[in-house]
């Protein structure tokens, strides 16, 4: 099947669903546009809360440690839009992104508050857009128990 086929072509793979291209859309079409190769890439996103939650959501130190063994020996990118989170969990990230054998940049994209910002300061070159927001303020925690807690 050619591009050329495409208007004409119908999903076979599931009885009953099919799909046609509008020619509108088969004229904007640039095959030569394709997304970066995974050897391009060396950029680390963190763009939920810092630490884990009940459902197994948000950014850990495991899930970072991973990424960066992934890329290896190269220059790293972490991009952040976190409202922050575990502080201890940012203080985990913020050292394995200063363990980093190459360059490590961070870009902050709309957010980096609380413990985000902590890990925001694990980069060699740190660099906020425009509009961006920084947010640094002193630990908090909170306790419960008993006289003996």
């Amino acid at each position: 099947m050619t591009i050329r086929d495409l208007p004409k072509a119908k999903a076979t793979a599931r009885p009953g669903v099919q799909s046609d291209i509008s020619p509108k859309a088969l004229q904007r079409w640039a095959p030569d546009v394709r997304a970066a190769a995974e050897d391009d890439a060396a950029a680390i996103s963190i763009l939920d809360p810092i630490g884990a939650d009940m459902w197994g959501d948000g950014v850990t130190a495991r899930r970072i440690s991973a990424a960066l063994r992934s890329i290896g020996d190269r220059p790293v990118t972490v991009n952040i839009n976190s409202p922050g989170g575990d502080y201890f969990e940012g203080l985990a990230i913020y050292n394995l992104l200063r363990e980093h054998k190459q360059a490590v940049t961070v870009n902050v994209l709309g957010i980096a508050a609380s413990a985000a910002s902590v890990i925001a300061m694990a980069g060699d070159d740190v660099r906020m857009a425009r509009a961006g927001f920084l947010m640094i303020h002193n630990t908090w925690i909170l306790a419960a128990g008993d006289r003996h807690a």
